[in-house]
């Protein structure tokens, strides 16, 4: 009776040490819901990975997690060190950080004046400067990026320099021009630290950085290809609670809809509480997706919106908006009605699910 995220965990943990082998220096990012498996279980499983290091040929040193409220989880499930995502502020959690792990953490810094709070409040701790990338979201310009290294001196690693950050977009294009760049800038900071973790780079992209730069130690982080780069490893399913014929007119649901015709409202455990119904801005700006919008928004003006439920491979339809735990839909007469107790197909984006049992096999 539940949402349940079913992994063939022989398949995935092979495809985890594939990917760790193919990228050396690795970090894992395991923040927010875990990318639907839970962040505590992604911690454990980045400990296995550490643990298996001679299969991989190096070392797996730090987890990135997202924000300083999520450090407690991880450090009580992964021994090595923590990299917070999220920039350092003078305020709220960072602040409040557990002295017992402070040691652990590697903080982000991505303006010059946080960088002198930082070391004020915290004289020996570690961090990353962050540069401003074409995402524009956080990170340090040019200028600013030379000022913290005026400020570091060269003190290099013992200032608690342990690098350079850099948060790509996730484009279609190369990133190899504004890597370079980006690079280039770190060169004529005066920064003493080769060290840089890019995200979103391809694995022929960072070979080739590698190529290009021989005296930088270039670090992937991944999270997306790492715990969910083999989908068919994963899969979703939802239980079927009831099952009620209805005849065209009749009401049902919370806002006493009429049924259009003769069909069976099933209902299946998964609702808003799960993230179900729940949808992301996508960004897509191709006309399909925009066609694809305004048929939804057509769809939804009538009352009949596609679900991410599937019986027999057809995506069924909400019969009302999903309710908390719990989702109705429409199946009309002719198709195939499940059983109660059956499990059937989701399709769901996994960084806003939250499952109720995830099971590895």
């Amino acid at each position: 009776m539940s949402l349940t995220l079913t992994v063939d965990g022989e398949r995935w943990r092979a495809h985890l040490l594939a990917t760790a082998t193919k990228n050396p220096g690795i970090v894992p990012v395991a923040k927010g819901n875990g990318y639907g498996m839970t962040l505590g279980r992604l911690a454990r499983r980045a400990q296995w990975l550490a643990d298996h290091a001679e299969q991989t040929g190096a070392p797996l040193d730090l987890l990135a997690v997202g924000t300083y409220d999520e450090v407690e989880q991880a450090t009580s499930r992964y021994d090595g060190d923590i990299l917070v995502l999220t920039p350092w502020r003078p305020f709220g959690a960072a602040l409040a950080l557990d002295p017992r792990i402070a040691s652990r953490v590697v903080h982000t810094v991505s303006r010059p004046e946080d960088l002198t709070a930082l070391r004020a409040h915290h004289p020996r701790a570690r961090f990353l400067l962050e540069q401003l990338t074409s995402m524009r979201r956080h990170g340090m310009t040019r200028r600013e990026l030379a000022a913290a290294a005026e400020a570091i001196g060269d003190h290099g690693h013992s200032s608690g320099l342990r690098g350079v950050a850099m948060h790509l977009p996730l484009n279609t294009t190369s990133h190899l021009g504004e890597v370079s760049r980006l690079i280039n800038d770190i060169v004529a900071s005066g920064l003493t630290t080769r060290t840089v973790l890019v995200s979103h780079l391809t694995h022929a992209e960072h070979d080739r950085l590698a190529a290009t730069y021989p005296d930088f130690t270039v670090r992937p982080r991944i999270g997306t290809d790492l715990w969910l780069g083999d989908r068919g490893a994963l899969k979703v399913g939802a239980t079927v609670l009831d099952v009620h014929e209805v005849e065209r007119g009749d009401t049902f649901g919370y806002r006493g809809r009429s049924a259009p015709k003769h069909g069976h409202i099933v209902v299946v455990s998964g609702g808003t509480a799960h993230g179900i119904g729940l949808e992301a801005p996508t960004g897509d700006q191709s006309l399909k997706a925009r066609a694809a919008t305004l048929a939804r928004g057509g769809l939804d003006a009538v009352g009949f919106v596609r679900s991410p439920f599937s019986i027999d491979g057809k995506q069924r339809l909400f019969a009302e908006p999903p309710h908390m735990q719990a989702s109705m839909l429409f199946v009309p007469s002719g198709a195939r009605v499940p059983r109660i107790g059956e499990d059937i197909e989701v399709r769901v984006r996994f960084t806003a699910t939250d499952f109720d049992r995830v099971v590895i096999s």
